[in-house]
């Protein structure tokens, strides 16, 4: 007897690949320097990363973290986890490692309304090789 819910069996229907191209389709897809050209303008930089990738390896200077998990909750007025400076600029750009969880994370902010939503492509993999400034990681801690 089951709840209503679908038993996993193993097999996908859609691969996460494939949900990314679908994202992609439908989301604005930076280059480095057209993210650089829009963060000068004004845009906000938003790392989607996981909290431990940004202490390992640094993040943009003057990006604002917003982790994957928390997204919908912070860019919603309505929610009670809003954060203010989400829902308030102008152009938001969004970028995580390798630009997939950021193209999947700008459709679903377009799928919640928002129209000045973009992402990097390549991500902050692409932006450190191409030599872009990068802030210190965290030191890690030793245990002894």
């Amino acid at each position: 007897m089951t709840d209503g819910r679908t038993i996993h069996t193993g097999a996908v229907a859609r691969s996460s690949a494939d949900l990314v191209a679908a994202a992609e389709a439908e989301v604005e897809t930076l280059s480095i320097g057209q993210a650089v050209a829009a963060r000068d303008a004004g845009a906000l930089l938003v790392d989607v990363r996981d909290v431990r990738e940004v202490r390992r390896e640094g993040t943009i200077p003057g990006s604002y973290h917003a982790p994957r998990g928390m997204l919908e909750f912070w860019f919603d007025p309505e929610s009670p986890y809003h954060h203010e400076v989400l829902s308030s600029a102008e152009h938001i750009v969004l970028y995580c490692s390798l630009g997939w969880r950021s193209a999947l994370a700008a459709k679903t902010l377009q799928d919640m309304g928002m129209t000045n939503v973009a992402h990097v492509g390549g991500g902050f993999t692409q932006w450190k090789a191409q030599g872009g400034p990068v802030t210190e990681p965290e030191p890690t801690e030793r245990r002894t």
